[in-house]
């Protein structure tokens, strides 16, 4: 994949301060049977196609790099976004892409960052 994406991506990672709304298991606030796996928040000044902050994921690497991102289509709100991966282990990934699969009305793809 395009290095350049990725380095676009740190750059706005590494000019953003983090909010993690969302710690690791706690629960989705319209859906309390919605468990998040690893903490999830948002860079604070920026915008996705929600109107909101760019979603994040903050995993427990020790490497705070953006390592992967997450496509995801959501039926019910009818709409699409990309949600970074930071300083995700390979477990927490597979935890976050089968988060993004368990509704019939929200699909995501994990796209990991391939490091040359």
């Amino acid at each position: 994949m395009n290095q350049e994406f990725w380095t676009m991506l740190e750059e706005l990672v590494r000019q953003s301060d983090v909010v993690i709304d969302r710690p690791n298991g706690s629960a989705h606030p319209k859906f309390p049977d919605t468990i998040y796996p690893v903490d999830y928040g948002y860079l604070q000044n920026t915008t996705s196609m929600d109107g909101e902050g760019i979603d994040v994921w903050v995993g427990t690497a020790p490497e705070h790099t953006v390592d992967a991102i997450v496509c995801v289509v959501d039926a019910w709100k009818r709409d699409s976004e990309m949600k970074i991966l930071i300083g995700c282990t390979q477990q927490e990934k597979e935890l976050i892409e089968e988060f993004h699969n368990r509704s019939q009305y929200m699909k995501g793809i994990l796209i990991p960052r391939e490091r040359t």
